[in-house]
């Protein structure tokens, strides 16, 4: 079975038969890795993308700069991506640059996490979280 991975790097679409996921793929456009076992930043262009044509889940980080907590929980996050990779894509969206996608996704609060799978939103969770519970929330709703 093949699964499409949208690249990190240059987002390109790419398929990936699903036993050698965990076989460290590279992308057939840039040859660069699929996974990079740290969040990416995503954009308008590039979340619309990710959400479209990947066949794993995203969870997605709505953050900004100045919140305290996003701060906090930023490297407990990243721990996570390199935990959770290649079962599960992290990535991050600054809410002051992506106010179009904030707006689009009703983010109140943040950091709110949210994750998709087949280009919809699965569920949700606001709020700042350890590492351990990163990972827990994210396995118990990739489902």
């Amino acid at each position: 079975m093949l699964v499409h991975i949208v690249c990190p790097h240059c987002h390109a679409t790419n398929r990936v038969p699903a036993d050698r996921l965990n076989a460290s793929p590279k992308c057939g456009a840039c040859h660069q890795a699929l996974f990079v076992a740290h969040p990416i930043e995503l954009n308008e262009t590039s979340f619309s993308r990710h959400i479209a044509n990947n066949d794993i889940p995203l969870m997605v980080d709505f953050w900004a700069p100045w919140c305290g907590p996003c701060r906090m929980m930023a490297p407990a996050f990243t721990k996570a991506a390199a935990i959770l990779e290649p079962d599960i894509r992290l990535a991050k969206v600054n809410t002051e640059e992506q106010q179009g996608l904030a707006a689009r996704y009703a983010i109140r609060s943040i950091p709110t996490l949210i994750m998709f799978k087949n280009g919809r939103e699965i569920t949700r969770q606001s709020g700042a979280m350890s590492e351990q519970d990163l990972v827990r929330w994210a396995q118990a709703n990739s489902q």
